[in-house]
């Protein structure tokens, strides 16, 4: 080993070792921000490529034929809630009741068979375990287009065409894969001390699920639930095939997406704008209003998982 002696009053020259390090962590630095910025700018045009046709939607539901016509982001003249209650007449509030009633059953059913699948796939290994997990999950990856036409004949076989039971148990089905895969990741980075305290203090399997692992994946649980109802709320595909007048359906047990379609066409002939636009905000202020009440419990679910 070399050792340096400095002599008395000699300084350090300039430009060592030490700087090419600190210029190098300033140029990551710089880079950095650089990448901050162009990202931020991105998320800011998409936030207001999303957001400008929501609020064109809402100010138009205000206003008249004419005034649609007009500026798109104008104010309205005169703040009319008429379209509203036409609108709530022409069908709207029966489509908003019957999505309710479909998923008042599907979201509950879909969160407690999902969630439970997971647990006892995340934390009791056995035989084919991975097997049964991938096999769930390889549901996500499979295009719902391609199920349409056995997914019909089978709902046909059990009788449930055009009946709520048959569509809820299509939901519930539809929305097992994600709900298994995220759950799963879930419940793997739960604490297994909680656990085996609990089986050390006779719980039964099914106590510790409900009254301990439950409460510990709250989160999870409310990040899921909210993209389950995002989901289904949404959803046109199935209910368009499953619930359809040339099956013998009423037009009237139709969901929201279907009556906003028949909505669509209706007001297309009778030239009243102002009716689909407060339509199609009825349909979204409730979703708006979920994920804005539930926005911190969505980050914190899907954060905790990476945290723990």
């Amino acid at each position: 080993m070399t050792t340096v002696i400095k002599a008395p009053g000699e300084k350090a020259a300039e430009g060592s070792g030490e700087a090419g390090p600190g210029g190098e962590r300033g140029g990551k630095g710089s880079e950095g921000t650089v990448l901050n910025v162009f990202s931020h700018g991105f998320l800011a045009v998409w936030a207001i490529l999303i957001v400008l046709p929501l609020i064109w939607l809402a100010l138009g539901s205000f206003k008249t034929d004419a005034q649609i016509g007009g500026s798109a982001l104008s104010w309205p003249a005169n703040w009319n809630v008429d379209a509203f209650g036409r609108a709530w007449d022409k069908g709207i509030g029966d489509y908003f009741a019957n999505t309710l009633i479909v998923m008042a059953f599907s979201v509950p059913l879909t969160m407690l068979l999902g969630s439970m699948a997971a647990y006892v796939l995340a934390r009791y290994p056995f035989p084919g375990n991975r097997f049964i997990y991938y096999f769930f999950v390889s549901g996500a990856m499979f295009p719902v287009f391609l199920a349409l036409v056995p997914l019909f004949f089978m709902v046909k076989r059990f009788d449930m065409l055009n009946t709520y039971q048959g569509l809820i148990l299509v939901y519930v089905a539809y929305s097992m894969p994600f709900t298994v895969f995220f759950m799963h990741s879930f419940f793997r980075t739960l604490p297994t001390a909680v656990h085996e305290a609990a089986v050390i203090d006779g719980a039964s399997d099914t106590r510790i699920f409900f009254q301990v692992m439950v409460p510990m994946a709250k989160p999870g649980l409310i990040s899921v639930g909210i993209f389950n109802i995002l989901g289904q709320w949404n959803q046109y595909i199935l209910p368009s095939v499953l619930m359809q007048p040339q099956t013998g359906s009423d037009p009237e047990r139709y969901l929201l997406t279907q009556g906003l379609i028949q909505l669509q066409q209706q007001q297309g002939y009778e030239t009243d704008l102002p009716v689909l636009f407060a339509g199609v905000t009825i349909a979204m202020l409730p979703m708006l209003v979920v994920y804005l009440s539930f926005q911190r419990q969505i980050q914190a679910g899907l954060t905790s998982a990476t945290l723990k």
